[in-house]
């Protein structure tokens, strides 16, 4: 068994409570409200932006010069082809800005930031790892078990149950999986510790949306 099957299987409880929770079952259904949408969608905006940023700290120290060009094309994909998109699911929706980050998005993100900054490379590539894989598997999963027709959140369904983010996936657990075979056992185990925190960090951010969490 390879590392990502080891750290996959490390959160499957996470992923399994990901997709029974209310707001992941109200958006397969078409029943999720617009408000809790809207909120998911400004956070989400403002996480892609810093995402792309550990993305770009990532391929800035990948030991190699495909890698590095992989992950400043992730980066590259984050901030402007995914920022594009939200842009015209806030005309879609009513939003005319995102307004502030709020407390499950700045936890998330300053976690990626410090990891890819200050840890081995191998571990910002673990820790960044949940948000292409996670949301490939959540889109697949309500693309293939949806039952609402004409359901308004179809296109972001769509997004991220098609082939061209699944190829993006492939190439980010491959990478992984290389780097942990390459590294020390403890490096190792610190790459399934932050993927099991980022999984659980995936859980928190969808669940904050759907209880409109602010700071107060």
């Amino acid at each position: 068994m390879n590392w990502s099957e080891q750290a996959w299987k490390s959160i499957e409880p996470i992923y399994t409570s990901i997709l029974t929770m209310p707001f992941i079952e109200e958006l397969s259904n078409g029943h999720l409200p617009k408000e809790k949408f809207q909120f998911y969608m400004a956070q989400d905006s403002i996480y892609l932006e810093h995402f792309g940023r550990a993305l770009a700290l990532i391929g800035a120290r990948a030991y190699e010069i495909k890698e590095v060009l992989i992950y400043l094309r992730f980066a590259e994909n984050a901030i402007l082809v995914e920022n594009a998109l939200h842009a015209s699911f806030f005309k879609e929706f009513g939003l005319k800005e995102r307004g502030v980050i709020q407390p499950a998005c700045h936890h998330y993100v300053h976690f990626l930031k410090s990891t890819a900054a200050l840890e081995p490379v191998e571990v910002g590539m673990a820790a960044v790892l949940p948000c292409f894989w996670i949301y490939k598997e959540v889109g697949d999963f309500i693309y293939k078990n949806q039952r609402q027709a004409n359901n308004p959140y179809q296109r972001w369904i769509e997004t991220y149950g098609g082939e061209e983010f699944a190829i993006a996936v492939k190439s980010a657990i491959d990478i992984c999986d290389k780097a942990a075979t390459q590294t020390t056992p403890e490096i190792r185990q610190r790459m399934t510790e932050v993927f099991t925190a980022s999984a659980h960090l995936e859980y928190n951010f969808w669940q904050s949306a759907y209880e409109l969490k602010k700071w107060f």
